[in-house]
């Protein structure tokens, strides 16, 4: 019994091992492959500025004439130093939440709620330890080396402006996203992954990213709202606009720019670089860790 125990200690270790290096890897990928469409998204959301296709086009080549190429991937530092512990986070706290719901002992018809909230606790776990670099990333990704020099300067001066509670400005709208972002996300593609191997028998990277694409649109699309309001409030002491808490943040976006403009700017651009990001993030993730399984 005691051998089995350790057995299983053991297996769980190595499974936390694989979860947490094949999320880093997978998240690092897939972020900075849509950096600089995820800068163009939040400079949008923070403004007054009617979002199109064309005001985003002429944004990423504005940045580029007069900053540099690089400077697309400006705030990437802050997204790396928060995406590789947020996605090792979520994919290893995923696979646990799992086991704690006994989703695998459970047929494929009764496992969807479970299923769900094993990705909704994940996201939460994952959000909450990574916060403060979020913020630190949406505050680099809308300034100039002028206001934050390094993401040690936005700490710094967050703190020296704000006080602690100033990493964590906009957390309650987070929480709220992504309690059905990560739950659609991780549902939507462990149900289709799962439709296509009884369905026709076989999985492979292509399934993977068409699989992870689904689940990311759908995912963006069910919470979009709430990271309007997140990424206003992170960035309100640099935009100088009064948002203190969810209830005025809301009410200040309806009044200024209504319903659709106000709540849905730019999700356009969520619907190519969120599909793109999260299909290249689970395919990474499936690939790596069936790597680590193998070796």
């Amino acid at each position: 019994m005691m051998a089995n125990n350790k057995k299983n200690q053991s297996n769980n270790t190595i499974l936390v091992i694989h979860s947490l290096i094949s999320g880093a890897v997978a998240g690092a990928l897939a972020k900075s492959t849509i950096a600089p469409l995820d800068r163009t998204k939040i400079n949008f959301q923070i403004s007054n500025a009617p979002y199109s296709a064309k005001a985003a086009f002429k944004f990423l080549s504005d940045t580029y004439t007069n900053n540099g190429f690089f400077s697309l991937w400006r705030g990437n530092t802050a997204t790396m130093t928060r995406i590789i512990p947020y996605a090792a986070i979520q994919f290893t706290a995923f696979e646990q939440w799992r086991k704690v719901l006994q989703v695998d002992s459970l047929t494929t018809k009764n496992n969807g709620s479970r299923k769900f909230f094993s990705g909704s606790l994940a996201g939460v776990t994952s959000q909450t330890l990574t916060y403060p670099l979020d913020l630190a990333r949406a505050r680099m990704a809308v300034t100039t080396k002028n206001e934050y020099k390094s993401l040690g300067d936005v700490f710094k001066k967050t703190y020296h402006e704000e006080g602690l509670k100033g990493f964590y400005r906009g957390y309650v709208p987070t929480i709220l996203g992504i309690i059905p972002y990560a739950g659609t996300s991780f549902f939507t593609y462990g149900t289709l992954k799962s439709f296509v191997k009884d369905k026709h028998g076989y999985e492979n990277t292509f399934v993977n990213l068409a699989s992870g694409a689904v689940a990311g649109m759908a995912g963006q699309s069910s919470s979009y709202p709430l990271d309007i309001i997140r990424r206003k409030m992170q960035t309100s002491i640099i935009t100088g606009n009064y948002y203190i808490n969810l209830r005025k943040t809301i009410w200040i976006i309806y009044k200024s720019e209504g319903i659709i403009q106000g709540f849905f700017k730019g999700l356009s651009m969520n619907w190519i670089k969120g599909p793109i990001a999260t299909g290249i993030s689970f395919a990474t993730y499936d690939f790596v860790s069936n790597t680590l399984k193998s070796v």
